[in-house]
This record gives C-alpha cells, structure tokens and sequence, in this order.
C-alpha cells in the first residue's frame, strides 16, 4: 500500500460561496491539502450546478462535481435574513483555524467585510470579482479585453481567436488561495484580520505584463504579428509523421536545438545555413526568425517515418517534444499506465466511475487521496449542527420553512 502524505492544512475551516471556476478551484485545492472546505450554495443550486459537461448517464454535471471534490456542501436561502444570517455565523465562527471565507458576492452588502468584522474582529475574506473597477466579468470576457486573442491563431488570419481554456479563471483560483494562506500567516503574527479582492481582469493584466508581452507592445507600437503554431521567439512547431500523426517539438536552448539537429542528422546542412545567411542558429532569435527555412529542411525527416519512429528517435535522442493526443486518447493512456498519477478513477456517486484527479501537488513524492463531491446539500445540518449547535427541532424548523435546503 502506497503511504499517503500528511495533510498540511488539516484542521483548517473554510467556509466557500462562490461558483464557476476560480473560487471553486482554489477551495478545492485547499480541500485536496487537508482544510474542511464548506461550501454555501442557494436552494437548488447556484447557476454552475448543471453547467456542461453533464453525464450522459445521470445529467448530472462533470463540471460541478469535478471541481467540488472532498469539500461538504450547505444549502441555505440566501434570500431571507434567517439564511444569510446562518452564512455569516458560519463565517465567523471561533477557534484560529476558522474564520475565513471565500467568495464571488460583489455587491453583496449584506456580505460585506465590515458586517464580517462586526461579529470577528479577526476574520479573514478573499473576494473574486471580474474586474477590479466592479464590472462584472468572466474568463471568456477577460480574455479579450486583455489582448490575447488578436496574437492567436494561424498566420496571415484576420479577426481575434479564442481559446477554450479558461486559464485565467484557474490562475485566480491558485492567486486566492496564495493571499488567503498569506493572511493566515499575518493573523497568526499580529492577531488581525483581512479583506483581499482578487479580480480575473487583474490577474490576467498582471500575467501578460510579467511576461513582457505588454512591454513588447508598447515599444512596438503594434501587436506581435499571429505565427499559427510556432513558439514565440524561440524554435518550436508541429511536424506530421508519415502515418499521420503529429508531433511538437521545441528548441528552446542550445543544447535541445543541437540534439535535434544530430536526431535528423542536418547538422552540416545548418552550419552552411548560418554561413549563407549570417546567423547563428544556436541563439533563439535567430531561431525564430528563420523559423520557416528551419522546418521547410526539418519536416521531410518527419514525412518519411512513422509515429513509433519518430518518437523512439526523438526520445533516444533527449529532444523536447510531445505528440498530440485528444482527450480520448489520453484517457486511454492514463487507464493503461502502470505509474502513479494525478489523475485516478473514482465512483462518484449518482453518477458512476469518472475520470477525476488528486492534487498536482505531491508531498514527499507521492499524490494525494482521491475524493468525491458531495450532493448538494448533503451536509447542511451536519454543519449547522456541528458548528452552530443546532438542535434537531432547530433545524426541522428551519427545513419548514424551507429556510435549509434538503440534499438533492
């Protein structure tokens, strides 16, 4: 039997009530290190609760059920003042390890920090918003605003092309949960609280900045021109075998650029390269910029051969590279694998076996637990209970007057 990793955050209480994907993925990842993750929805759902994919078999959603792995789930109205009243309790309870909330709620007054501080001077809440200005904003929406689209997609296309993963609402899932452990450390010092905003729109504008994309613009007075699938500034693209599958590779240094040349033995048709044109092709600007020449020499090496080929040579020779695989495919790669993984089969449960996934994060070499997402609502009056010390004819009353949401 593999040893299962400690859980650093064990202990921790945080209470989540937020949908879609950045506050959820970084609750969930918080869950996935050991914190009790309790996440507040309406009666009935919020609008992520069926959102697609759905299972064919049950209808129930992948989406939800994949990103609400190992956390419990509470039901309240959210309407009426007796179930924002049970949220804010929640949020405030007692004991060092609690006190915390994370949540989507912009412009909710009734959820703001000072009401929160009001019962706990020292309360810890992360607010995901879309724009920091207060609009209203989503991955599909940032995107364009920020630019990306207008640098992506085949050369010589006009017109903006989107992608279909939503990265920056990952990335400010993993930014929300850095500033709330962040706070954790600073109330554990100085005994105070803290409100953190974290906005898609200034996640994604501070990651293009750090990169230097926006820097680059700016000197140029223009967008970078669209290159298809070519690496940016260094050397890279797809090639198709002779039985047509396709292969990326990628020089970005010296020494990959010089382990491909020997694989596809071009070594000397190179070096009269560099002395034809002047250049040195182990620098990667002069990669980048003679790019088309590069793979115009490269690509019959890739025509003649088929794909186990192509990837015994490419691997016996310590190039970079990666095939492409669909989605199918690397299900299928993942069930005929012998080697540990982040991704495992669970039974979720009113749906079957899904494909879900452990933490990326391994401690000690090893992944974490698989775990399941509960039913909404499956824990509400074992959190009111445990936590609020409702009596079961406190909560049968408040299942009356449909105050608490029953599991569904």
């Amino acid at each position: 039997m593999s040893k299962q990793p400690q859980q650093p955050l064990a202990g921790l209480r945080v209470i989540e009530c937020a949908s879609f994907v950045a506050g959820p993925s970084g609750c969930m990842t918080l869950a996935q290190l050991g914190a009790d993750v309790i996440r507040v929805d309406p009666i009935g759902g919020a609008p992520d609760f069926k959102r697609w994919p759905v299972s064919q078999r049950s209808a129930d959603s992948l989406f939800w059920t994949g990103l609400n792995k190992g956390k419990r789930s509470v039901t309240l109205d959210l309407r009426r003042p007796e179930g924002r009243e049970l949220l804010l309790a929640l949020a405030t309870g007692p004991g060092p390890e609690s006190g915390i909330l994370v949540d989507n709620q912009v412009g909710r007054s009734w959820l703001a920090y000072e009401r929160l501080a009001e019962r706990r001077a020292d309360v810890i809440q992360v607010r995901i918003g879309g724009s920091a200005d207060g609009r209203p904003a989503v991955d599909y929406t940032v995107n364009p605003e920020v630019g990306v689209p207008e640098i992506t997609g085949p050369a010589g296309v006009s017109g903006p092309v989107n992608h279909v993963l939503p990265a920056w609402d990952l990335l400010t899932g993993m930014t929300a949960t850095t500033a709330l452990l962040a706070s954790l450390r600073h109330r554990e010092l100085t005994g105070e609280g803290a409100y953190l905003e974290v906005a898609l729109g200034d996640v994604a504008l501070a990651g293009l900045a750090n990169m230097g994309w926006y820097a680059e613009a700016d000197e140029l007075a223009a967008d970078r021109p669209k290159v298809g699938n070519y690496l940016y500034g260094s050397y890279g693209v797809d090639f198709q075998s002779a039985d047509g599958h396709r292969v990326m590779v990628v020089a970005l240094t010296s020494r990959q650029w010089h382990a491909l040349l020997k694989i596809t033995g071009t070594s000397e048709v190179f070096a009269a390269l560099e002395r034809a044109l002047g250049v040195n092709l182990a620098a990667e600007g002069d990669r980048y910029r003679q790019r088309e020449a590069i793979t115009a020499i490269l690509r019959p090496w890739f025509e003649v051969r088929s794909i186990d080929e192509v990837s015994t040579a490419l691997s016996d020779g310590h190039a970079l590279w990666s095939r492409y695989r669909s989605m199918s495919e690397v299900v299928e790669g993942f069930r005929r694998a012998q080697t540990p993984s982040v991704l495992a089969d669970v039974e979720q449960p009113g749906i079957g076996r899904v494909v879900s996934a452990r933490s990326a994060i391994r401690i000690d070499a090893h992944y974490g637990a698989t775990a399941v997402a509960p039913s909404l609502g499956q824990h509400t009056d074992e959190v009111l209970e445990q936590f609020l010390g409702l009596s079961p004819s406190e909560l049968g009353k408040l299942h009356d007057d449909k105050v608490i949401g029953e599991a569904v």
